[in-house]
């Protein structure tokens, strides 16, 4: 019987933010997949470990939770004054696809130190010591993100003393910048409102925020579903019940957000839009044990993805959140306080994260985003080469 070799393909496992990928140079892909298509899918599904049917991803990659079932290719930006093109997929656990509907926030923050470090940034714009300005062209959204990379003694420098919650231990901080991160092809709230009656047939009516912001997101009252805002992993993810409804109430969102337009559709959509509930500031314990005061925080927010409460809180949405708090009205800014603002500290299950964020209503009474940023941090894991069968594409 005749058998069929592994190949091995030149890859980097990274950290970033509260996530952990793969990253792919493009040149470093077999032929086949260096441009989109079925062979470059299922090359990423194969390194990843999908589709799992156990739901373990326990021959690849991949960590069984969204956020640690992704995949990174960069190379040389063909964008006019931008270093490194930045596309992410997000691959799904149990399931044959990959998602490229959207970014993933945290793991920008890994995109300029490994461009740096692969030869994808030019060696004049890399300072010997201090800060590498690392223009980034995000290809998933179609937007602008600069990356700070701290540099010493001409290499990325990877520890620190920055804390992240979310994350164990102390890095070097990475402060990234998402550029005019609405969507530039509509409204930031596609509906035309800040609020709307979300309808779903079987479930109820709930009042509910639809932003285009960092990523498509729905925002929802938690007490208006049953919940507090401060509940932690397990209060949700062992409640297949709860979990259908979230789904539901996604599906039937990205149609009002003309994201998709059958609800039938949102199954081949996971990545977007995101689905979250938000409260004011209470107090709770963190998924860490760390006691967060509500004096610590302007409000509480829990956020889905890929179907399961996340663990702390994905980028993208981060920018979702103190954009929406940043608009007077939305229903982040009324569980905030209601007042204006241009940063935002919320409470997620593994602690707080502060972000910043400008809104500004134009003369036509719509509402942009000029920017949002935040810190975060990025650790190499492991680099060297990833093995997959020869025959999976």
């Amino acid at each position: 019987m005749a058998f069929v070799p592994q190949i091995k393909i030149p890859a980097t496992y990274i950290r970033g933010g509260t996530s952990k990928g793969v990253f792919f140079r493009r040149q470093d892909l077999p032929e086949a997949a260096q441009q989109p298509g079925e062979a470059r899918d299922n090359i990423l599904l194969r390194v990843i470990g999908s589709p799992d049917p156990y739901g373990q991803q326990i021959d690849g990659m991949g960590g069984a939770t969204s956020s640690t079932s992704k995949t990174v290719i960069l190379d040389k930006s063909e964008q006019p004054d931008h270093d490194v093109d930045y596309l992410f997929g997000q691959v799904a656990i149990n399931k044959a696809f990959v998602d490229w509907s959207g970014n993933c926030g945290n793991l920008t923050a890994a995109v300029g130190a490994f461009a740096i470090s692969n030869g994808l940034v030019d060696a004049d714009r890399i300072p010997e010591n201090g800060i590498c300005t690392v223009r980034i062209w995000q290809k998933n959204i179609q937007k602008t993100i600069i990356a700070h990379v701290p540099m010493t003694n001409g290499q990325v420098q990877e520890t620190g003393d920055f804390e992240l919650d979310g994350v164990t231990f102390p890095a070097a901080e990475v402060v990234i910048e998402f550029m005019d991160p609405a969507d530039g092809e509509g409204s930031m709230f596609p509906t035309g409102n800040l609020v709307d009656d979300l309808e779903v047939p079987g479930i109820g009516t709930f009042k509910a925020t639809m932003i285009n912001a960092g990523i498509p997101t729905i925002f929802l009252n938690a007490a208006d579903i049953g919940y507090t805002g401060t509940e932690l992993q397990k209060d949700i993810n062992s409640d297949a019940a709860a979990l259908e409804r979230f789904e539901t109430i996604r599906a039937y969102g990205a149609v009002k957000m003309g994201l998709i337009s059958d609800i039938s559709e949102a199954v081949a959509r996971q990545h977007t839009p995101k689905v979250a509930f938000v409260a004011p500031a209470t107090a709770y314990v963190s998924s860490s044990g760390k006691q967060i005061s509500a004096d610590d925080i302007d409000v509480c927010v829990r956020a889905l993805s890929m179907g399961k409460l996340h663990h702390a809180m994905m980028g993208t949405a981060s920018v979702a959140i103190a954009t929406a708090a940043a608009v007077p009205g939305s229903l982040v800014n009324l569980a905030a306080g209601g007042v204006e603002r241009d940063s935002v500290t919320f409470g997620h299950p593994s602690g707080t994260l502060r972000v910043g964020a400008a809104a500004e209503q134009q003369t036509n009474g719509d509402w942009t985003a000029t920017k949002a940023v935040m810190s975060r941090s990025a650790r190499v894991l492991m680099e060297g080469f990833v093995r997959i069968p020869g025959d999976c594409f």
